[in-house]
């Protein structure tokens, strides 16, 4: 049996919201600020007043800001979309974040390899 607890209920309101808002930003917004945005991650309150949704988009950092820009704007259209598809009686305020984990992730790979690269090779003076 699976548990039928506020956290299972959260955890799929979580995913309802991932699914429903990805596709919400695919294709149906015509403010040009937005570009290619993916949802990474929604992560709720406990109280379910409120979702942050965490997007990683593609571009620069004054793409990303401009982005993030356009998302506040279509906040209101994204929750009365919600409302409708999930048959919600109380959409939760919607806080986007930008996701820079992908870029921080890739640093990290890029200041490892660096560091392996200054390594002195131990083969060689054994």
């Amino acid at each position: 049996m699976h548990p039928q607890g506020p956290t299972y209920r959260r955890e799929r309101m979580e995913e309802a919201l991932r699914e429903e808002v990805s596709i919400i930003l695919e294709g149906e917004l015509a403010d040009p600020r937005i570009g290619l945005v993916t949802v990474t991650e929604v992560k709720m309150g406990i109280g379910g007043k409120a979702a942050h949704i965490f997007v990683s988009v593609v571009g620069d950092d004054d793409e990303a800001e401009q982005c993030m820009q356009g998302l506040e704007a279509a906040k209101g259209y994204i929750r009365r979309e919600l409302t409708a598809r999930l048959l919600l009686r109380h959409c939760p305020e919607l806080l986007f974040h930008l996701d820079r984990s992908e870029q921080y992730n890739g640093r990290i790979d890029q200041l490892l390899t660096r560091m392996e690269k200054r390594k002195p090779n131990k083969t060689q003076g054994s």
